[in-house]
């Protein structure tokens, strides 16, 4: 089964946080974004994150926004199947 949008992203946050040792609370600190906003994303309470919500999270990675969704996961991700938006 091919992940969801929401997890694709998700994930991307994850790993970056893994990647530079910095927890979801420490994230949310750089960013800007409120540790609620985070914790939903996290635990799937909130599915469609705002560009302004990754945008500031990518400049926390510093990373532009470009950067941050450019990675071959989402890349490859196809809206084709995804009834989300239907």
């Amino acid at each position: 089964m091919n992940a969801n949008y929401s997890n694709i992203i998700l994930n991307r946050i994850l790993l970056l946080c893994e990647k530079r040792g910095i927890t979801i609370n420490k994230l949310a600190e750089m960013s800007g974004v409120r540790q609620s906003t985070i914790y939903n994303l996290v635990c799937g309470a909130s599915a469609n994150p705002t560009i302004r919500t990754l945008h500031k999270i990518a400049i926390a990675f510093n990373m532009t926004l470009a950067e941050f969704l450019d990675y071959p996961e989402l890349n490859d991700y196809s809206f084709d199947d995804d009834t989300e938006d239907s």
